[in-house]
C-alpha cells in the first residue's frame, strides 16, 4: 500500500505517509493564504525520512486523500460569490425570516439565551437577490401549478441584473417531485450556456439533500453555491499543483459523511468539518481492532477541540440539525461537537464575571500562541503548558518552531496576572484548569444528552495537544482509562487514509411502522423498499462513475426513527434492505426498542405513541484496504531511566513537582512509567499527571491508567 493522506486544520497541516511498510507522520503550519503551499511542506518533509523526494512518492502512490477547510474558511471570511435564489412565488421571505428564531443559531448558549439580543448573520443572500417564480407543487408531489417559461427567464434577468453570480433553485416540495426545478434549470442554461463566458454556476436543492424543511432545503443549496468557487478553484490549483509533481491519479476528498470522493462526485457542502469527521472513522477502525466497543473521540488541535462517539450498539450519529456557520442545513453529517478549545485558544480575564475564560477565539498559526514569537500578544493555552513547564522551547513541533518563554511569560501576566493578582504560575494553572473544565463540561454533555454514562467509556485523546490535556480533563469526568492512538498528532490524516470510498442518499417520509391508534403494524412494504431500491441505484451510480468495480459496491440501511411526535429522533441500521413479512417489521420494531432501552434506559420506551421512519438513508460504498493498528501484546515492563528531570507545575499540587521526561525514541512496547511523567515525541508530548500511570502500546500509542 502506498498512498498519502494530508487533513488541513486551523493551525497545523497534518501528513500521514504510507509507503510499503513503512509509516511516516509529519507536520506544517497552515498557509491558510494558499493551502497547497503547506500541503507540498508537510509532505516533502513526510518524504524526506523516507529518504525520497515529492516527485518519486507522488509518482507512485496509488491516492492522495485530502480533507479541507477551504470551505470553512471561505465562510469565515465571507469570500464566496454574489448568490441569487429563484424560489416558488410566495415564499421569498422564507431565507430572510430564517424560521423566525434562526438567527439563534450558531451562537453560544449564553447568546441563545438572550435572543432578543441577539444580532442576526449578515446574510449570504440579500432580499434583492431572491426571486419568485410562477410554479407550485403540492406535499404528494402532484404539479398544481406548471412552469411558466416566460416569467422563469424575467426573474433570470432580473438577478443577472442585480449582480447574480451564481444561481440557487429551491422550489417548494421539491424533494417530492423535482420535475420544476430541472425546468428552471433547463430554461437558465438556456438562457447562459455553459460553454458561453457568461455561464452561471445553477445548484438545485433537491440534489443537495433530500430532506424537507424549505429554509434548511435552500440554505444547503445556498451554502454549497457560496462556496463552490473558491472550492473549484483552490482544489484546481492544488490538483494542478500535484500533476506538476507527478502525481496522474485522481484525488480523493474526504467528506463529512464519514467517506470519501473524487473531486468530480463531491459537493462543497460535503467537505465542511472534513477533517475531525476522519479522525472519527479512525476511531471507528480502532474500535474494533483494540476491541473497545465505547470509546469517546477527543482531537485537541491548534484551534478546536473535538467530540465524538463510538458506541458498542455501532449506532451511527448524524447532527440531524447540523448548523454551519449561523446557518441551519439539512445534509447528511457526521455528528461532532466542536469546542474552541485548542493549544491557540486565547485566554482572557473576564471583569464582568470576574473569571478566567479561555477561547473560543484562536490565535491559528498566525501570528499563533504568544509563545511562537510571531506576532501574538495575547495568552493561550500553549503558553501556560509552557510557563508550567510541560513543553521543551527547543523541541516543540520536532524543533521547527522555537518557542520563546520571555514572551509566554509577559503575555500571561499582563492580560491575566494583572486584572486578578495571580501569580505567574497561579494564572498558567487557571489558564489550564479552565481550558480541561471545558473540555470535561463538554465531553460530559455530549455523552450525557445521547444516553450515555462517561464513566463506562474510555477517552481516545489525539490531535497535536490531546495527549497533554487528556489526564486534566479525564479527571474531572471520573474516567479511569485513556488510549493514546498511534501517530495520534496525525490522527485525522490517518483517518482520511482508512476511509471508505462512499456516498450517502436519503429520502424524507412519513412512514407509520407502528400505528398506536389503530394498533396496526406496516403492511404495505412498496414505499419503504420502493425508496432503498431508488437511493441504492443513486448511490451505486456514483461509485461507477468513479470507476469502481461493480462486484466490490456494497450498501447499508439505515433508518431515523422515533415514537410519534417526540424529538427524540435516533439512527437504527436495518438488519436487512427490504422488507419482505412482518416478522421483519417486528425484528425492526425489536431492535428500535432494544437501541432505545440502552440510550434512555429501559421503561423509556412509548410503543403507545406509535412508531415511525422519518428518514430513510442507504451508504453506498466500497471497502478499501486498512492500515495495521493492532494492540500491543507485549508483557508490561518498567521503562529504563528518563533522559533527563525538569521541573513542572500541577493543578492543585502547590509547589514544583520533578518530573521525568523521557524521549520516545529510547522507550519500547510494553513499557510502564509512573506519572508525573513527560514523553517527548517529534510531534507532541504525552503528558502522565500525578497519580496515572503510562503504557507504552505499538507505533507509538499509549495507554494512561488512573492509579488513584
Amino acid at each position: 500500500m502506498r498512498q498519502v493522506s494530508v487533513d488541513i486544520g486551523g493551525t497545523f497541516t497534518d501528513c500521514f505517509l504510507v509507503y510499503d511498510d513503512t509509516y511516516i507522520e509529519a507536520k506544517s503550519l497552515t498557509t491558510h493564504h494558499n493551502l497547497a503551499s503547506g500541503f507540498m511542506d508537510a509532505l516533502a518533509k513526510a518524504s524526506a525520512q523516507a529518504d525520497l523526494d515529492v516527485q518519486t512518492v507522488l509518482s507512485t502512490v496509488d491516492a492522495v486523500r485530502y480533507a479541507t477547510t477551504l470551505g470553512t474558511n471561505a465562510l469565515i471570511e465571507r469570500s464566496g460569490p454574489a448568490v441569487g435564489i429563484l424560489t416558488t412565488a410566495g415564499f421569498e421571505s422564507t431565507v430572510p425570516l430564517m424560521r423566525a428564531r434562526g438567527y439563534g443559531d450558531g451562537l453560544t448558549e449564553a447568546q441563545q439565551s438572550d435572543l432578543p439580543a441577539a444580532d442576526r448573520p449578515v446574510s449570504l443572500v440579500p432580499v434583492t437577490r431572491i426571486a419568485g417564480v410562477q410554479e407550485r407543487v403540492d406535499y404528494g408531489g402532484t404539479a398544481v401549478l406548471s412552469i411558466d417559461e416566460d416569467d422563469v427567464r424575467r426573474q433570470v434577468r432580473k438577478l443577472v441584473d442585480e449582480g447574480a453570480q451564481a444561481f440557487v433553485v429551491a422550489l417548494v416540495n421539491a424533494v417530492i417531485n423535482p420535475a420544476h426545478e430541472k425546468e428552471v434549470e433547463r430554461i437558465i442554461l438556456d438562457e447562459y450556456p455553459t460553454h458561453m463566458l457568461g455561464a452561471i454556476p445553477i445548484v438545485l436543492s433537491h440534489r443537495v439533500t433530500g430532506r424537507k424543511g424549505e429554509y434548511a432545503r435552500t440554505m444547503s443549496a445556498v451554502i454549497d453555491a457560496y462556496l463552490h468557487s473558491q472550492m473549484y478553484h483552490g482544489l484546481a490549483s492544488l490538483e494542478i499543483e500535484l500533476r506538476r509533481n507527478g502525481y496522474t491519479k485522481p484525488m480523493l476528498l474526504v467528506h463529512n459523511t464519514s467517506g470519501m470522493a473524487q473531486l468530480n462526485s463531491t459537493s462543497s457542502l460535503q467537505t465542511i468539518h472534513s477533517g475531525p469527521v476522519a479522525g472519527l472513522e479512525a476511531t471507528n477502525y480502532l474500535s474494533k481492532t483494540y476491541h473497545q466497543p465505547n470509546i469517546i473521540a477527543t482531537d485537541m488541535g491548534g484551534t478546536s477541540f473535538d467530540i465524538g462517539l463510538v458506541t458498542s450498539d455501532g449506532v451511527k450519529f448524524y447532527d440531524f440539525n447540523p448548523v454551519i456557520d449561523r446557518w441551519l442545513v439539512s445534509t447528511p453529517m457526521t455528528y461532532l461537537h466542536t469546542l474552541g478549545a485548542g493549544g491557540g485558544s486565547i485566554a482572557r480575564y473576564d471583569r464582568l464575571w470576574e473569571a478566567i475564560e479561555v477561547g473560543p477565539e484562536s490565535a491559528g498559526s498566525d501570528p499563533g500562541p504568544a509563545c511562537y514569537g510571531r506576532g501574538g500578544r495575547f495568552p493561550t493555552t500553549t503558553d501556560a503548558n509552557l510557563v508550567l513547564g510541560y513543553l521543551d522551547a527547543d523541541n516543540y513541533a520536532g524543533g521547527t518552531i522555537k518557542l520563546s518563554l520571555r514572551r509566554a511569560q509577559r503575555a500571561i501576566e499582563e492580560h491575566i496576572c494583572k486584572p486578578t493578582g495571580l501569580s505567574l504560575i497561579e494564572a498558567a494553572k487557571a489558564i489550564k484548569r479552565k481550558v480541561d473544565s471545558n473540555m470535561a463540561n463538554a465531553i460530559f454533555k455530549e455523552v450525557a444528552v445521547k444516553g450515555y454514562n462517561p464513566k463506562n467509556f474510555v477517552a481516545l485523546s489525539y490531535g497535536g495537544g490531546g495527549p497533554l490535556h487528556a489526564c486534566g480533563y479525564a479527571n474531572t469526568l471520573g474516567i479511569q482509562n485513556v488510549l493514546i492512538p498511534p501517530f495520534s498528532s496525525v490522527f485525522s490524516a490517518l483517518g482520511a487514509g482508512n476511509m471508505n470510498q462512499l456516498h450517502i442518499h436519503e429520502y424524507s417520509l412519513y412512514l407509520m411502522v407502528y400505528d398506536a391508534t389503530t394498533r396496526r403494524m406496516l403492511d404495505d412494504f412498496q414505499v419503504f423498499n420502493d425508496t432503498v431500491t431508488e437511493l441504492a441505484a443513486k448511490g451505486r451510480d456514483d461509485l461507477l462513475r468513479q470507476g469502481a468495480d461493480p462486484a466490490n459496491i456494497r450498501s447499508r440501511v439505515e433508518l431515523d426513527m422515533r415514537y410519534g411526535n417526540q424529538l427524540a429522533q435516533i439512527g437504527v441500521v436495518s438488519p436487512f434492505e427490504r422488507l419482505t413479512s412482518h416478522r421483519d417489521v417486528i425484528e425492526l420494531l425489536d431492535l428500535f426498542s432494544s437501541i432505545y432501552a440502552k440510550r434512555y434506559g429501559e421503561g423509556s420506551q412509548a410503543p403507545e405513541a406509535g412508531v415511525r421512519i422519518n428518514v430513510i438513508r442507504v451508504v453506498s460504498y466500497v471497502e478499501r484496504d486498512k492500515f495495521d493498528l493492532q494492540p500491543t501484546q507485549a508483557e508490561p515492563r518498567p521503562a529504563s531511566n528518563p533522559a533527563r528531570w525538569r521541573e513542572c507545575h500541577y493543578p492543585g499540587i502547590d509547589g514544583a513537582v520533578k518530573t521525568a521526561v523521557y524521549d520516545f525514541a529510547d522507550l519500547e512496547e510494553g513499557h510502564v512509567i509512573e506519572g508525573p511523567a513527560l514523553i517527548e515525541t517529534p510531534s507532541t508530548t504525552y503528558l502522565a499527571e500525578p497519580g496515572w500511570q503510562l503504557t507504552i502500546g505499538r507505533t507509538g500509542s499509549a495507554v494512561l491508567v488512573r492509579t488513584i
